[in-house]
């Protein structure tokens, strides 16, 4: 396994980032895998991968550079390291401006073996600047207002959670394979390599982004950051999910979607995004569940955020358990055929 070596200080000043740049690159990672996790990414696939094959057929360079570039070691120079702040643009520039020697001597680390003669080139920077601006302009941008505050209300959930139970419950669930170790140790694959000591006065982020995908980069001893997915109850688009159908004739479809969604704290701002509703319609409904005694409200910050209390958890578990009660009879049903009305008698 890899893990890095954090001391308090660094770990305690590290901080959560949202990077379009990182978001970009997950989005070429799901485009390359073509398959769906949910049905929010199968039709995001269906709209946007005709147009990702098209363009690598007229780009063999770039179709030749995505296969070498996107294996279970990721070359450097085609994901530099998020910074706070940065925009697309200003992190694809550090793509561009990389070293051609370099990007072919990572190409071969991520082949763990010789180029094709195909990428033996030095403009290797400029393609995957060019794929990845592709990318960006066509697939993630035109959603990007909503992803990034789905992306900001894991945040903020992340950063509740440090609060809550401390820096080894939000590690230990970034990803299937993250864990706080102890004695300042932070597993962050299960890649077989040496451990890396994080200097002490390292920048260390943590990004999430909408897709299934997650990786960890560095820069020197300068900089680090682990991307990982965020949390499944945001990451689809929940404005056309149904929602458990006894919770929806209970508490109304509007509040029943909130409800499901309040597993995780979120503000009406972050919810408004998710869901798509008015902010008045949205603020009307918390009321309700509110008075209810199904959500609560706290203050983290400058944000109010709302998360499911106990009895609407139940609710919630409740409803679901009854839904795939039925479902489960319905398919047995369907197995065994109709049965049959016992023939009537008359006297």
């Amino acid at each position: 396994m890899g893990w890095w070596q954090l001391d308090a200080d660094t770990l305690a000043r590290s901080r959560f980032v949202v990077s379009p740049f990182a978001e970009t690159f997950a989005n070429l990672w799901l485009l390359r895998r073509g398959t769906a996790a949910h049905p929010g990414e199968e039709a995001w696939l269906r709209a946007h991968l005709p147009g990702y094959r098209a363009y690598l057929a007229a780009d063999p360079v770039a179709d030749a550079l995505v296969d070498a570039a996107l294996r279970s070691w990721i070359a450097d120079f085609v994901c530099p390291t998020p910074r706070a702040g940065e925009s697309f643009e200003e992190t694809a520039a550090r793509v561009r401006t990389a070293a051609p020697d370099a990007a072919r001597a990572n190409l071969r680390v991520s082949l763990a073996g010789p180029l094709p003669a195909l990428l033996e080139r030095d403009d290797l920077p400029e393609r995957a600047t060019a794929l990845l601006t592709h990318v960006w302009e066509e697939a993630v941008r035109p959603y990007w207002d909503r992803r990034r505050r789905v992306l900001e209300a894991d945040v903020v959930a992340r950063t509740a959670r440090v609060s809550q139970g401390g820096w080894a419950a939000v590690l230990d669930s970034l990803r299937p394979w993250t864990r706080w170790l102890g004695e300042s140790r932070f597993q962050v694959n299960l890649h077989e390599y040496p451990p890396r000591e994080v200097a002490s006065g390292a920048e260390l982020s943590f990004i999430p982004v909408t897709t299934g995908n997650g990786w960890v980069s560095w820069e020197g001893r300068e900089r680090y950051a682990v991307v990982y997915p965020c949390l499944g109850v945001l990451a689809e688009d929940h404005r056309h999910r149904p929602v458990p159908g006894g919770l929806g004739a209970l508490v109304g479809a509007a509040r029943a979607g909130l409800l499901v969604l309040l597993e995780t704290p979120m503000s009406t701002t972050q919810l408004v995004a998710v869901t798509g509703r008015a902010l008045g319609s949205v603020g009307r409904h918390l009321r309700v569940l509110l008075d209810a005694g199904l959500v609560e409200r706290r203050r983290a910050g400058r944000s109010v955020l709302y998360e499911r209390t106990a009895a609407g958890t139940v609710l919630v578990e409740a409803s679901r358990s009854e839904e795939s009660r039925h479902e489960a009879s319905r398919t047995e049903a369907s197995r065994t055929g109709p049965s049959r009305r016992p023939d009537t008698y008359r006297s």
